[in-house]
């Protein structure tokens, strides 16, 4: 990179919204956040609002029907387990990391979703075995940096525990402070799941997220320290960011009985063996996908049928699940009803079994009253006091990307000038 362009370190708090501010303010280092960064309170997520579409929308800045990471799970129906979305193959467009590149940037992520196989330098993506062959080593060695994930798994791979929280943000938290002051990457991002896993755990309001909240301000405290320590404390954008919030829940919908009961399903050892019509969950929403278009006026029937049972509060054909952004080769869309959510299965109608359920989750409408994220940034090209009332998670590409002094030509938001340091002559928004 040019020596007029300044680093930065993007912080995703998963599943971190506007409603814990009130807290986040009362500890040290938010606090001191608040105070000397350029910020938006309120971020509308987008559709539907589950982690991987987020993040590739964040560093893409178009919306999920645009990048093509429509889902967190690949649509895999003859599967037990599908696969995630889970390599930089999946994303449409560029990215803010591709971007950087291209101007002569090393680039790092850790843990950020959608980057298996990405040309990023640093790279640790988020990915897991899936097949009986496949162990963790071999699957993060095929889509990763191996040399730097050997070096990490070295020197922090004790602090782990699997995927348990927190150890797993320790660990990701480690690597990131070490990455940081041995590599001085351009662009670093991170990918924190503390809150998340929490939340979908013990609740959104449990004692266990607001301890999470509270041990992700002493990892952004610990980063601001470091970068006072190596000389970068007046030189890094520090960016912080949530990608959606979770609701609470209590039963989980399965629109697949009521189509295997119609015979639209085929389910043969256990799996499914052939479909004419099929849900494909995203928590909150829910796809669903109709190969026999003679079935349309059926399907609809039983669909308003599980609004009026209060299994669905709301039914978007696939025209209008396209023009929020979801993934315009749906046939329909659900809109889960206050409390409830969607799964696969097939064999109940609902699912009200505690041990097969989560006690919160997203992936609802972004327009939800209560439901949006924040965005912060914190350095030369952020404006100190610099604050945005709204705005959309399709604008925050264009606006690191403004503050990268890259450019993000197929993004669909637009950077936030209010939010910057900059001449409003560098910051390029797509006419």
């Amino acid at each position: 990179m040019t020596d007029d362009r300044n680093p930065m370190i993007i912080l995703s708090f998963d599943a971190v919204g506007t409603e814990d501010l009130p807290y986040l303010k009362t500890l040290p280092h938010f606090s001191r956040f608040w105070r000397e960064g350029a910020m938006c309170e309120k971020v509308k997520s987008v559709y539907p609002s589950l982690t991987y579409p987020a993040h590739t929308t964040i560093v893409t800045g178009r919306y999920p029907s645009g990048h093509g990471v429509v889902n967190n799970v690949r649509f895999q129906p003859k599967r037990v387990s599908p696969d995630w979305f889970w390599q930089r193959k999946y994303i449409r467009g560029e990215t803010l990391y591709d971007a950087v590149r291209k101007n002569g940037g090393r680039t790092a992520a850790l843990l950020w979703p959608v980057t298996g196989r990405g040309k990023i330098r640093y790279n640790l993506p988020e990915v897991f075995p899936n097949r009986k062959w496949q162990n963790q080593i071999m699957v993060s060695a095929w889509n990763g940096s191996l040399k730097y994930e050997l070096e990490l798994e070295k020197r922090f791979g004790p602090l782990r525990k699997g995927i348990r929280q927190p150890e797993l943000d320790h660990f990701v938290q480690a690597s990131l402070l070490y990455t940081v002051e041995r590599y001085r990457p351009d662009l670093t991002l991170v990918h924190f799941t503390d809150v998340d896993t929490n939340r979908h755990l013990c609740g959104v309001d449990s004692r266990e997220a607001k301890e999470a909240l509270h041990r992700h301000d002493g990892r952004l405290g610990a980063l601001l320290d470091l970068l006072d320590q190596i000389g970068w404390g007046e030189r890094a954008n520090v960016v912080i960011l949530g990608d959606h919030y979770q609701r609470n829940v209590e039963q989980a919908v399965c629109p697949n009985y009521f189509f295997r009961k119609h015979n639209w399903i085929e389910i043969k050892n256990g799996r499914i063996h052939k479909w004419k019509v099929l849900a494909w969950e995203c928590d909150g929403s829910c796809y669903i996908y109709v190969k026999d278009k003679s079935l349309m006026g059926q399907v609809m029937e039983v669909l308003q049928q599980m609004v009026r049972q209060h299994l669905c509060l709301r039914i978007y054909r696939g025209k209008e699940a396209a023009a929020m952004g979801a993934d315009p080769d749906c046939t329909f869309m659900l809109e889960g009803v206050k409390g409830t959510y969607f799964q696969n299965g097939w064999k109940k109608p609902v699912c009200t079994e505690k041990s097969k359920l989560q006690k919160a989750t997203h992936g609802y409408h972004p327009d939800g009253e209560g439901y949006t994220t924040f965005f912060g940034g914190k350095g030369p090209d952020f404006k100190r006091g610099g604050w945005e009332e709204t705005m959309d998670l399709i604008d925050e590409g264009p606006t690191l990307a403004a503050a990268l002094k890259v450019r993000l030509d197929s993004a669909d938001g637009i950077a936030r000038k209010k939010l910057l340091s900059i001449s409003s002559d560098r910051v390029y928004n797509k006419k």
